[in-house]
């Protein structure tokens, strides 16, 4: 109750315009979700770079959760992990000509990054639902199809930021990691209890899972990525590491491929130690197959690459499982269409 009045409080101020929300001639799309973590927010975000980077110039801010540095501060594919968190790296080294970079203080940052690229035509603002200091030209929320807003409770008692009935701020609602194959059913029953406004637009999304790619591939990438087919041939034994919010999707599409041997679960963004290194390794070497692998998520990727393997052979054990975000029921040209028609 506390922490509903805290938020109902906060949210009026703004909506009273007692607090401050700043507009931008230059459009910004604000990506976040209601829930704590877990809704699949990096592959969207990067969804959206890939759509735009080859039309517009566009940049992204976020606040770079983890960090160890304050303030607004560049990313470049050279940075750390500890500078500028792990998703903007992973984003930047992605799409080296997206201008990225981190700053808690959002309309400061926006500012900033104009300043440093004048030329910028767009702003993606990470993780934003609950920044309202910053008023964007389209505000994009993100729902697990597995974690209805709608059945969830508050913090501490459950996992939302603020009530769910504020899904009526956003322009677009996304109902990320459903099932391929969705019945209309279930689609009729998001549609009816999350649409509040007639100009709101709400799609569906899945996961779609590449091939484990290596995470250190040597000097001149001599490992190449794995085949699922091949695996499922040779039927190796995986040990699964993550360190993301919910990595139950992922467990899941391995296990149509591979034997899942074990698994060792970090809290999400976790900073990987040499301690972790060894457990891992530990745990890697009590799989008793002659082919093994660990496999880790894009993210972990990012922040692994940091440490300094000594042992080859645990180095080559290592890859990740890219991850692409696929629309359902042909919604994919009507989202790119209310996408661009925001940015004209």
């Amino acid at each position: 109750m506390l922490y509903r009045l805290v938020v109902y409080v906060r949210n009026m101020l703004f909506d009273l315009k007692v607090l401050p929300s700043e507009s931008f001639e230059l459009p910004v799309i604000a990506v976040g979700n209601i829930t704590a973590g877990g809704t699949g927010k990096t592959p969207h975000v990067e969804y959206l770079a890939g759509l735009l980077h080859d039309r517009y110039r566009i940049a992204l801010l976020s606040r770079g959760y983890g960090r160890r540095t304050k303030g607004f501060l560049p990313v470049s594919p050279g940075s750390e992990v500890a500078e500028v968190g792990d998703e903007p790296l992973q984003i930047k080294r992605k799409f080296p000509s997206v201008d990225v970079a981190v700053d808690r203080r959002r309309v400061s940052g926006i500012r900033k990054l104009t300043d440093v690229s004048p030329r910028i035509e767009a702003v993606i603002l990470d993780d934003a639902y609950q920044h309202r200091y910053v008023t964007p030209r389209l505000s994009i929320l993100l729902i697990d199809y597995n974690r209805p807003v709608f059945h969830d409770l508050l913090l501490p008692a459950g996992n939302l930021r603020e009530p769910w009935k504020n899904v009526a701020r956003a322009d677009i609602i996304i109902i990320t990691k459903c099932p391929e194959k969705l019945n209309s059913i279930d689609k009729a029953r998001f549609i009816s209890r999350l649409i509040r406004r007639s100009d709101q637009e709400i799609f569906f999304t899945r996961y779609a899972y590449g091939a484990p790619v290596p995470v250190f591939p040597g000097k001149k990438n001599k490992q190449k990525p794995l085949n699922y087919k091949s695996l499922r041939k040779a039927d190796p034994g995986v040990l699964l590491v993550t360190a993301i919010a919910d990595p139950g999707p992922l467990r899941s599409h391995l296990h149509g491929f591979v034997d899942v041997a074990g698994e060792r679960s970090y809290t999400d963004h976790h900073r990987f130690s040499y301690r972790d290194l060894e457990e891992i390794s530990m745990r890697y070497n009590n799989i008793r197959k002659k082919t093994k692998y660990i496999f880790v998520t894009e993210k972990d990727a990012v922040r692994l690459r940091e440490l300094r393997i000594g042992d080859k052979r645990l180095r080559k054990a290592f890859y990740y499982i890219p991850v692409e975000v696929k629309f359902l029921s042909k919604g994919e040209k009507r989202f790119i269409r209310r996408i661009i028609k925001s940015l004209k």
